[in-house]
């Protein structure tokens, strides 16, 4: 299964639910079932890592994770998924505005209380945020691998 997170910039949110996802995929050896990464709806990140601030939520948590630079979704990643969740209705219309309507398009709570994920880049909550996802990354992996 092919999964893209996205959110506007690619260095706060769709990051941590590649990363978060990804845990969950390893801790329960199912790596040969699941692609996973994440892409900006936007170009103004491009090229930038996670946002510091973010990157220390996932030091004060011990998180592991690859080094990441913010990219935006392309028409193939999008030809090519199964799925694409993402965090804020700005999100979705920006998904919309460039492929289309999809059944591909999901929020990343929708298994879960259908809550958008806050961009942490402007209410400063980031270990809310992080929190947020970690969540719904368990209710996505549940109802995935049920």
């Amino acid at each position: 299964m092919n999964i893209i997170f996205v959110c506007h910039g690619n260095i706060c949110r769709s990051p941590i639910a590649e990363i978060l996802f990804n845990e969950l995929v390893v801790l329960h050896h199912k790596e040969d079932k699941f692609v996973i990464f994440s892409r900006a709806t936007s170009f103004e990140e491009i090229g930038n890592g996670i946002y510091y601030p973010m990157k220390q939520v996932l030091a004060k948590h011990n998180v592991i994770y690859k080094p990441h630079t913010a990219s935006r979704i392309t028409k193939a990643e999008f030809d090519a998924v199964d799925y694409i969740f993402y965090m804020d209705k700005n999100n979705l219309y920006y998904l919309i505005h460039l492929f289309g309507e999809s059944k591909k398009f999901h929020l990343i709570s929708e298994f879960g209380d259908n809550k958008e994920v806050e961009d942490p880049w402007y209410t400063g909550r980031f270990e809310y945020v992080y929190q947020q996802i970690k969540i719904y990354c368990k209710q996505i992996y549940e109802k995935m691998t049920e």
